[in-house]
């Protein structure tokens, strides 16, 4: 049977953070945050494309968003739409899909994304899945991908390789030594002055028999749970198990699930234009900007004696900015918000 690539697409969370375009109702992977006509969910399902055919993409979300994928991602059968019925993190979410697509190809190779992040360079995010994906399928190894990290972040978590050898079998891969959490300001300054630490971006490859096997052995009794499933999958029963069986799972990380303990693990440097786009700040930073330090969304906006702004206004007809300095500016159906960048963390106490 010929090996075949799938795609997982983690679409469930209710990233409100861009608040007035997103809220739970709407999170950030259905809006067109960019400006570019399409939503990060889309761009997401777009940048895949060439790697895997659609009936191979799989997403992952809450019931409620079932009909904005249906209406943004035509093209993916609606078999592939997987609902949880609560939210227990990534590990059930993943064991989940993980046994669903070995239902159907016991051969399956992996790659599993969020839905909300951003790639500028597509042509090296394609080559460097592509490359990872063939490691996987010769072997039994996970792989992450790790972000050559630019500033001393403290919104992600960060990989620590052995730089020191290769995989003999792909010159640009590497055994993990440790992951990081979320560190303070000082610590993210220390790792930046070494080469071997990368931001963890959450995305992963692997076999489908390498990470069913990994729940077998770290995740005991999620393996038990999927596995006692594999009747019902695929049939109109399914759905009803899962909402018996899924508020059971244990609430916990692939990453401390999984990736923290497994042996064969490797890191794939990378440096394809990414963000995970969790801030106002951080569209910011990612989009263009003018000389001022200002970065506009929209279709007729005009600003004077303002830097470091961030203004998003798909919706207006004129929007005229003077006198700011770092703030948001952003307008959607009918709520306008106009916040200090250093204070965007309230924004949801303003709201309340």
């Amino acid at each position: 049977m010929k090996q075949e690539n799938h795609v997982v697409i983690m679409a469930g969370g209710v990233g409100s953070r861009f608040w007035p375009l997103s809220t739970p109702e709407c999170p950030k992977q259905f809006i067109d945050v960019l400006g570019v006509g399409k939503s990060l969910l889309q761009l997401t399902v777009e940048r895949f494309d060439g790697i895997c055919k659609p009936d191979n993409i799989w997403i992952v979300t809450n019931k409620m968003y079932v009909s904005k994928i249906k209406e943004q991602v035509p093209q993916i059968p609606v078999s592939n739409i997987l609902c949880e019925p609560c939210r227990r993190n990534t590990a059930p979410c993943i064991a989940y899909v993980s046994w669903r697509i070995k239902s159907k190809d016991p051969k399956a190779n992996i790659v599993v994304t969020p839905s909300d992040h951003i790639v500028t360079n597509i042509q090296e995010f394609k080559r460097i899945v592509t490359n990872s994906l063939k490691f996987t399928s010769e072997t039994d190894a996970i792989v992450t991908l790790g972000i050559k990290p630019s500033r001393p972040e403290t919104g992600y978590g960060y990989i620590q390789a052995d730089l020191s050898s290769a995989s003999l079998r792909n010159k640009e891969l590497f055994r993990v030594n440790s992951f990081k959490e979320k560190p303070d300001l000082a610590t993210a300054q220390q790792y930046i002055k070494k080469n071997f630490y990368f931001w963890n971006a959450g995305i992963f490859v692997w076999n489908v028999n390498t990470i069913v096997n990994a729940f077998r052995v770290y995740q005991t009794s999620l393996a038990k749970v999927f596995e006692s499933l594999i009747p019902v999958y695929g049939t109109a029963e399914e759905q009803a198990a899962i909402d018996k069986v899924f508020p059971e799972c244990e609430n916990i990380s692939v990453d401390y699930a999984i990736m923290e303990k497994a042996e064969e693990i490797f890191v794939h440097p990378a440096d394809f234009g990414w963000s995970d786009l969790g801030t106002w700040g951080s569209l910011l930073k990612q989009a263009p900007h003018d000389l001022y330090g200002n970065s506009v969304i929209g279709q007729d906006v005009k600003l004077f004696d303002s830097s470091n702004c961030i203004v998003h206004t798909i919706g207006e007809k004129k929007v005229i900015v003077q006198g700011l300095d770092g703030y948001i500016v952003a307008e959607h159906d009918n709520t306008l918000l106009i916040c200090k960048l250093s204070e965007e963390q309230r924004i949801k106490q303003f709201t309340e």
